[in-house]
C-alpha cells in the first residue's frame, strides 16, 4: 500500500479526539509530501537539525513536533518554528525553551515526559520531579513555555497487560495534574500523548488524545 493509502486507513481507526502524529524522522521530503498530499499537516522529527531542513522546504501550514530527546544547546534551531516539544523532561531544558521563545517572541507548546516504563534507558520526570517543577517559582514566572500535556512511553514488551498498566499509570498522573492549581495558573492541559505503531491502540483506549505513528504509515526505516 502507498503512504496515503497506509495514512488512510489508520485515519479511520482513530476516534475524532485523538491527534495523529506522523514520524518522519530519517524520511526524505518526497514521502512527507505524499502524506501532505494525502492531508496529513502533523510530523514528528527526533532530530533538530533534519526537523529544521524539512520546515525550509516543505509548506508552510505544516505543524512540526519534536518528539526526540532534546539537548538544551539544539531549542535555538528549532525555537523559531517549532509546534509541539514532546520530550521535556527539566527545570533545565524548560528555563532554555523559555528563553528562545522570548527571543523569537513566541509562546511554545510543550508536553512534559514521564517515566512509566521499567527500562532505564527511558528518559522522563517521575512523580515528584514533576510537582516540584510545576509548583517551583521559576517555573510559575515563566510567560514563553505553555505545558500543554504530559507524554510517555511504554516498556518495550509484547506483555499487553503490563504496557496497559504503564498507560493506565500516566493517564491517572494526567487527570491529577489537571485538578492541580498550579498548572492552571500558567497552561491548559488537555493533551495525553502515549502510543506508537505497534501500541496504539491499547494508548487510546486507556486515554491518549495523541499517538504517534511511523513505520505503519511510512514503512520500516533503513
Amino acid at each position: 500500500m502507498s503512504i496515503a493509502q497506509n495514512l488512510l486507513k489508520i485515519k479511520s481507526t482513530l476516534p475524532e479526539h485523538v491527534t495523529l502524529v506522523a514520524v518522519s524522522k530519517t524520511k526524505p521530503v518526497t514521502d512527507l509530501m505524499e502524506a501532505y498530499e494525502a492531508g496529513q499537516r502533523i510530523f514528528g522529527e527526533n532530530k533538530i537539525q533534519e526537523m529544521a531542513e524539512k520546515w525550509e522546504q516543505m509548506p508552510k501550514d505544516i505543524q512540526w513536533h519534536m518528539i526526540g530527546h532534546v539537548q538544551t544547546n539544539k531549542v535555538k534551531f528549532m525555537a523559531q518554528f517549532v509546534s509541539l516539544i514532546h520530550g521535556v523532561d527539566s527545570l533545565k531544558l524548560v528555563q532554555e525553551i523559555n528563553k528562545q521563545a522570548q527571543k523569537n517572541d513566541r509562546i511554545i507548546d510543550c508536553l512534559l515526559q514521564m517515566h512509566i516504563a521499567e527500562e532505564e534507558t527511558k528518559f522522563g520526570l517521575d512523580e515528584e520531579e514533576l510537582t516540584s517543577l510545576l509548583s517551583s517559582n521559576e517555573f510559575q514566572k515563566m510567560k514563553n513555555i505553555r505545558i500543554v500535556g504530559l507524554m510517555g512511553m511504554a516498556t518495550f514488551t509484547d506483555n499487553k497487560e503490563q504496557i496497559k498498566k504503564e498507560f493506565t499509570h500516566l493517564k491517572s498522573i494526567f487527570d491529577s495534574i489537571r485538578s492541580t492549581d498550579a498548572i492552571n495558573r500558567v497552561s491548559t492541559v488537555s493533551m495525553l500523548s502515549m502510543g506508537m505503531s505497534g501500541d496504539y491502540q491499547l494508548a487510546i483506549e486507556c486515554g491518549s488524545t495523541m499517538v504517534r505513528i511511523g513505520s505503519s504509515i511510512f514503512g520500516g526505516r533503513k
